[in-house]
């Protein structure tokens, strides 16, 4: 479904603004212009003192993100144009945000999906969401943080579990390690997540950016995230970085090189 680009919208609901990935035929999957529309509304949201937190949330109800449009940007990743995903090595998505950020998590969060949930703060799921990061299956890793990000917020076995087997994890299972607050039925998805915002925004503005600023600088995760980048640019350029894609994309299974090979 390369030809639907979708979009990215962002709307100002009193002091909460709602951004909204818009491609439900395609499961909310990023397209280029999509991921320059995320970042123009974290743009959009930094810039204005008047909004105070920031809700997340994928259209159609089927999906939050599906992860990027493969057939897209595969091609362009494997050119070498890694800056359309990592515009900066040392930042990630929302990673400069100070303004707080609720996901409103209702059906699929995996790949790219799951590595914009991981850029968030608050996670509102769906009792169907699921969450995994499949990219090693398909001879790709998921360069958008998660390396950096994933052990930071669960325990590092359920982190390289997600991230070595390419497993996917139900909602119960993301909540009991803390990968999400809360699941709820799937229609108080979105009005949970918008609660939660306008709870946060009656706080003190300057101390809820502060907190949150405090903590993610604390972190210091810039380093890791060029360290990330680096790597990545070296699996892209791999053979198996066209073989599983190209697979993926008709549907069968993957002949990577070593990795097939019987011991």
């Amino acid at each position: 479904m390369t030809g639907d680009t979708g979009r990215v919208t962002y709307d100002v609901d009193g002091s909460v603004a709602v951004i909204t990935l818009d491609r439900p035929a395609a499961h909310n999957a990023l397209t280029v212009s999509m991921i320059g529309e995320l970042f123009d509304a974290a743009d959009a949201a930094r810039a204005d003192d008047g909004v105070l937190a920031v809700v997340l949330s994928g259209a159609g109800g089927r999906a939050f993100c599906a992860g990027g449009d493969l057939a897209e940007l595969i091609p362009r990743l494997s050119a070498g144009e890694l800056g359309i995903l990592v515009p900066d090595p040392t930042k990630r998505f929302f990673s400069d945000l100070f303004t707080p950020v609720i996901a409103a998590v209702d059906g699929i969060c995996v790949a790219g999906g799951l590595e914009i949930l991981l850029g968030t703060d608050l996670r509102v799921a769906s009792e169907n969401a699921v969450f995994g990061l499949p990219e090693v299956r398909w001879g790709l890793v998921p360069g958008g943080g998660s390396h950096v990000r994933l052990p930071q917020q669960v325990p590092w076995a359920m982190a390289m579990q997600l991230l070595l087997t390419g497993d996917h994890i139900d909602a119960r299972r993301a909540y009991e390690v803390g990968l999400v607050n809360e699941v709820v039925p799937s229609p108080q998805v979105l009005p949970r997540a918008m609660e939660l915002a306008r709870g946060i925004a009656r706080n003190g503005p300057l101390a809820v950016r502060s907190a949150k600023e405090i903590a993610v600088r604390a972190l210091a995760n810039e380093n890791a995230f060029t360290l990330e980048d680096a790597v990545n640019r070296r699996v892209i350029a791999s053979p198996d970085a066209t073989e599983g894609p190209l697979a993926f994309t008709e549907r069968r299974a993957p002949r990577f090189g070593r990795s097939q090979e019987t011991p």
